[in-house]
């Protein structure tokens, strides 16, 4: 499954991770440098597997921890309408 951002969406990388901001309404999310790793893997077209893997090879976590963060981002960001499939 791929993802993409919504065209709407802009983002910005900060010192302390990942900014989206949503100019449909103006909400925002801040993403710390965790789920801006994750976020910037999914949305260049990795897996949610091969996204975990790089979480536990950067970050002292495990595969289950690394993989439901990954899948919980992906759900709010989409539940949010920030991204969509491809």
């Amino acid at each position: 499954m791929t993802w993409t951002l919504h065209p709407d969406v802009s983002t910005v990388d900060t010192d302390y991770g990942t900014v989206l901001l949503d100019g449909r309404d103006g909400r925002y999310w801040q993403l710390n440098p965790t789920a801006s790793l994750a976020f910037r893997a999914l949305v260049d077209g990795s897996t949610v597997q091969e996204t975990a893997e790089r979480l536990m090879a950067v970050y002292d976590v495990d595969e289950p921890r690394a993989r439901a963060d990954v899948e919980q981002l992906m759900a709010d960001l989409r539940q949010a309408k920030v991204v969509r499939e491809a």
